[in-house]
């Protein structure tokens, strides 16, 4: 009964959807209790509707996912979709840990970094939306690919039926309806995210809390819930319910290129101007409850029901949707029919009503077959809002044990959805959109600039400027222009928007799981999944046109470790291990600071440890030119290759690396480590005093919006020889690689019609070279006393990367002392000596050199640091042999090549468990 309330407790745990049928589906079926098993595996996988983070695992686990989506091209019909579509990194770590028996710890955190064209609107094909970009090539002037024109002019007929022509010699061709999605390029955005749980356990219900926030550049989420689960019916029934609360900011810097031609009139209150940016602001809360029973059916069969509501009130736009509005002037119509009407496209930022409810109800069925030892999920869900959605989802799973730890799951969902009531692809409003004011007589006015409200004037028949009274006014001493009436915003719907995710579609979705279990509580896992976004897919029909269409995939990789399946089947204590050795110098190097790589080795043959890296560190504060701060107008005149191109500087950059260590010792001489990496980046500038002005076709940045890229990092792979192990003393060489995983091309987005070019040298994700990786280490132990020094390079070993550089060779010396204050704590000092030389070569493509970010001159350098540290691992209990370490890096020492940020620090933080 034990298990079956565990099952349904962690059942109830709320889930990103997007890793619901990803983890835990390696428990293969024991012989003793496999209908039960096989159940409850695949119950845990279940969505709940609130709650806490995510605990689809057993207790004592933790997690480690990389994931990686791309969508398909979509179709712009007129000319050929050349942008980068949507693709999305993510790193993804979780973690749920028992801190007693009744108390139970969740923690999930989130990064993905997203790049790529997006629709901003939906627009008639024939208003020009995505604009021809031509090229002159060997076989004449070629269609290359689209820029995104918002505001234009379209030919409609007495009917309002957009006209087609022929765009070489302007001959009508009459109707066309074709309607297309008008892509923009976003640079890269990186958001992160991080959940924390607690629940109290006690004998018949279990308490929960809950919270995190969300962090992206231009939108931040805070959000917290309460809960409870009630076991009854002798704990086959379960009873759940929850609340919730979000709030969230809106701060959206509107695109510098884009904006002045968006009408933004609804929301001048909320738009601040700020260093030459438009930033949207708006705030939205969520209010969500839900309620819930689990049955278990039978020994083979489990039954879950969910209702929710979520209440939403705020800022519910996208501020980067528009939608696109065709004023047709009365007073222009011809009254020939068979003139075409000219209508007058803009585009508006689309508004969403400022309430949403939503209601859901999800039932899922959970069979456990046992002639074949499998199980089957059948789900379906049901959601309504007073937007006018009407959604359906279905889908099901199957999850199959096949021995020797290998378990699939092959998967099917498809999802239906009703358009929302205000959802338009585009709009008509028979006014115009700006027009001369004219008096009551039929004259237009005139007043001056930058004086709308002041003085009228008028023409008389000479064309001469007159005043009320119609005298002749003396027009060299005023700057007058034609006032302007402007659309009424009254003949306008209140709410509209041509986001296509309002729409009606469908979609279907299939995928694949697949693990395998290496030791009892050692999994790696394994998914892909296809998913096709369709109207014609839509129940009942009438869904959205062909414009919309597209498909996308996603993949993804784990690491889930089961400490507490691991202590229980033979995993071992490093720290109880290291007590009982004789010889201690297996062992020395945990005592060893953080942000030391390769400082310890498994000391017996078969043992495996994985650990969990996190680097951070940051330059901002002064440009230094060697040890010494240099002005701005130094900068100007030394920075680049000739003081025309010093326009910029950096403010800040930092740089966040994951990193996954897997190591496997062969031997007790040997180790081997596989070292993944995902990495993020983020870099803001400010314009240098004295810039020259901007170079033709040069990329201008504008605006306070900064860049962010990110993404799969260097991968490492590398071995570790045991030299010497006598008493208290230690020596071993590593030998290694580094695959040139990480991006070296990554672009700024198009600004208009111009190339945006390649991203700055240090904000690429790897050196694009193999590169190898040779170190040396000691380490020493005495009583409570430990000691160590190591050496480690970096040398590159291609002349080139395929964008044309390569990152200097660098070394790195470290030496450092620790001491244990108490059985299973240790601190540590380290002193960093580091040494980089500058970038090789230059970029072989277009890059805007604006600052001295963009030459090669101005990376590397000689570097001192001074660095304090602890350590902690735990000696006893269920997570024995779990090993955690801080270290700070403090700055003592710069010594740049050319022209660089100072540094800051840097934070090196570390997890690691063998067995």
């Amino acid at each position: 009964m034990v298990a079956i309330n565990k099952a349904k407790h962690l059942l109830e745990q709320n889930v990103d959807a997007a890793n619901n049928s990803k983890q835990n589906l390696a428990h293969t079926p024991c012989p003793a209790s496999s209908a039960l098993q096989a159940l409850t595996s695949a119950a845990i996988v279940l969505p709940g509707l609130l709650l806490s983070p995510s605990k689809t695992m057993a207790e004592d686990t933790v997690s480690m996912q990389y994931s990686y989506y791309k969508e398909g091209k979509r179709e712009l019909f007129n000319v050929p979709n050349t942008r980068t579509t949507i693709s999305v990194d993510t790193f993804h770590l979780n973690s749920y840990i028992s801190l007693t028996d009744r108390i139970k710890f969740a923690f999930d955190y989130t990064q993905d970094t997203w790049s790529g064209a997006t629709p901003v609107t939906t627009s008639p094909l024939v208003a020009g939306g995505n604009n021809p970009v031509l090229e002159n090539t060997d076989d004449g002037v070629t269609v290359v690919g689209a820029s995104p024109i918002i505001n234009s002019k379209m030919l409609m007929n007495h009917q309002l039926t957009p006209l087609g022509r022929n765009p070489a010699t302007g001959e009508i061709l009459g109707p066309n309806t074709q309607l297309v999605n008008v892509l923009s390029s976003a640079s890269p955005e990186t958001r992160n995210q991080t959940d924390f749980g607690l629940a109290y356990e006690l004998d018949t219900m279990t308490l929960n809390v809950g919270g995190g926030f969300s962090i992206e550049p231009d939108y931040h989420s805070y959000y917290g819930n309460v809960g409870g689960l009630w076991n009854i019916n002798e704990g086959l029934t379960t009873l759940k319910a929850g609340v919730g609360y979000n709030w969230s900011e809106t701060q959206a810097i509107l695109d510098h290129d884009a904006a002045p031609y968006i009408t933004k009139r609804a929301y001048i209150d909320q738009i601040e101007f700020r260093d030459g940016s438009e930033i949207l602001h708006g705030t939205k809360q969520d209010w969500s409850t839900n309620f819930g029973v689990t049955q278990i059916l039978n020994k083979s069969a489990l039954l879950d029901l969910n209702l929710g509501y979520v209440h939403g009130s705020g800022f519910m736009e996208n501020p980067y949707k528009t939608n696109a509005i065709v004023f047709i002037d009365p007073d222009t119509i011809p009254t020939n029919p068979n003139i075409p009407i000219v209508g007058d496209v803009r585009a508006f930022l689309e508004q969403r009503p400022d309430i949403r409810n939503q209601v859901s109800l999800a039932t899922k069925f959970v069979q456990y077959i046992d002639p074949i030892n499998a199980a089957v999920h059948l789900g379906y869900q049901y959601s309504h809002d007073d937007w006018g959605i009407n959604a359906h989802t279905f889908d099901a799973e199957w999850v199959q044990p096949v021995g020797w730890g290998w378990t699939f799951a092959p998967r099917v969902r498809y999802y239906s959805q009703s358009s929302a009531d205000f959802y338009q692809p585009y709009l008509t409003s028979q006014q115009a959109y700006i027009k001369n004011t004219v008096d009551d007589q039929g004259r237009e006015v005139w007043v001056e600039v930058g004086d709308p409200g002041g003085e009228e004037y008028f023409r008389d028949e000479d064309f001469n400027l007159v005043d009320s009274d119609g005298e002749i006014v003396d027009e060299s001493e005023l700057n007058v222009r034609n006032k302007k009436d402007f659309y009424n915003p009254d003949l306008l719907p209140d709410n509209f928007s041509s986001d296509y995710r309002l729409s009606g579609f469908g979609t279907i979705s299939a995928g694949m799981t697949l693990s395998k279990q290496f030791a009892k509580g050692f999994t790696l896992q394994g998914a892909f999944e296809y998913y096709l976004h369709d109207g014609s897919l839509k129940l009942g029909g009438n869904g959205e046109g062909n414009y919309s269409n597209f498909d996308s995939y996603s993949v993804n990789a784990s690491i889930i470790v089961d400490i507490n399946a691991l202590s229980q089947g033979g995993g071992y204590d490093m720290h109880a291990d290291h007590a009982d050795h004789a010889d201690h110098t297996q062992h020395s190097g945990h005592t060893a600071p953080a942000g030391v790589m390769y400082s310890h080795m498994l000391p017996n043959a078969g043992d495996i440890m994985v650990g969990y890296r996190y680097m951070y560190g940051r330059r901002a504060g002064d440009v230094l030119h060697g040890s010494d701060k240099a002005s701005d107008q130094e900068v100007v005149a030394n920075g680049c290759s000739d003081a025309t191109q010093c326009r910029f500087v950096p403010t800040y950059m930092q740089m966040g690396m994951h990193m996954i260590n897997i190591m496997y010792a062969p031997t007790d001489w040997l180790n081997l480590m596989l070292m993944p990496t995902f990495v993020s980046k983020e870099m803001n500038i400010r314009e240098l005093d004295g810039r020259p002005p901007p170079v033709d076709g040069a990329h201008e940045h504008t605006g306070i919006a900064g860049h962010a890229t990110g993404g799969v990092g260097d991968t490492v792979i590398s071995s570790l020889f045991k030299l010497y192990g006598g008493q208290g003393h230690h020596v071993h060489l590593g030998l290694g690689v580094s695959a040139p995983t990480g991006a070296v091309d990554l672009e700024f987005r198009r600004v208009a019609r111009e190339d945006g070019g390649i991203v700055h040298y240090g904000m690429q994700l790897g050196s694009g070279t193999w590169d190898f990786l040779p170190n040396l280490t000691y380490t020493g132990e005495y009583s409570d006393w430990a000691w160590g020094a190591q050496i480690k390079g970096t040398v590159r070993m291609q002349t080139q990367n395929e964008s044309g550089y390569r990152l200097g060779n660098s070394l790195e010396s470290s030496l450092w002392g620790a001491y244990n204050l108490t059985d299973w704590l240790s601190g540590s000092i380290r002193g960093v000596y580091s040494t980089q030389s500058s970038i090789k070569g230059s970029f072989n493509t277009f890059n805007g050199q604006s600052g001295p970010m963009d030459f090669p001159a101005n990376y590397g350098g000689h570097y001192g640091d001074i660095g304090f540290g602890v350590k902690a691992s735990i000696p006893r209990g269920s997570l024995v042999g779990n090993t955690f370490a801080f270290e700070w890096l403090q700055p003592i020492a710069d010594n740049v090549n050319g022209y660089q940020l100072e540094r800051q620090g840097a934070l090196n933080v570390s997890w690691s468990y063998a067995f």
